[in-house]
């Protein structure tokens, strides 16, 4: 791993065309990141209606926050102050095809970087992509693709604790990441 960088992006913070947004409920996806990699994945839906850019960006890396509105039931559930039902978290996630399975489909793919004692499928989930770390690409093994993604999580952990990173920095003053859901959503 050596040949990778640690951090990624600029000290100040991130440069056009981040941050991204991206929404909607949690998915069921393939059922490998539990199971086969022992990296749960939480799933968005792909809808280049919904998220204009997706279809235009790399297949890849990406890192930033994912906000997450956990039922009360849910063992986690611990909404961020000023009385939003939203609790934020470090991520980072795949966006395409994942040679290794080949998939023909595109997916989004986030792992949340927490430990969760159960999952969290249908909830609301909000990311704000902050940054890429390295194009996907296809792995001769499992121990090679789990090595790489445990590495991006330290990527993605390194470039995220620096001040112009920070998830309000990001948001631009308006709080998108914890903002409370409209009543139709």
């Amino acid at each position: 791993m050596s040949e990778r960088p640690e951090i990624v992006g600029a000290e100040a913070g991130p440069e056009p065309p981040f941050p991204l947004r991206m929404e909607g409920k949690v998915i069921s996806g393939f059922g490998r990141g539990s199971k086969e990699l022992g990296i749960p994945t939480a799933n968005l839906p792909v809808d280049a209606a919904v998220t204009p850019w997706i279809g235009d960006i790399t297949s890849g890396v990406y890192f930033g926050y994912a906000a997450l509105s956990l039922p009360a039931a849910h063992p986690q559930h611990a909404p961020s102050p000023a009385s939003s039902s939203f609790s934020v978290f470090p991520m980072v996630m795949s966006i395409g095809y994942n040679p290794f399975y080949k998939n023909t489909v595109r997916s989004a793919e986030v792992h949340v970087l927490h430990e969760f004692s159960q999952d969290f499928y249908d909830a609301h989930m909000r990311l704000l992509i902050a940054g890429f770390i390295r194009e996907e690409k296809d792995y001769k093994s499992l121990e090679a693709l789990i090595q790489d993604i445990n590495f991006d999580c330290v990527v993605a952990r390194k470039s995220l604790d620096r001040q112009g990173w920070a998830h309000a920095a990001l948001e631009g003053g308006d709080g998108w990441l914890t903002k409370e859901l409209d009543k139709e959503a």
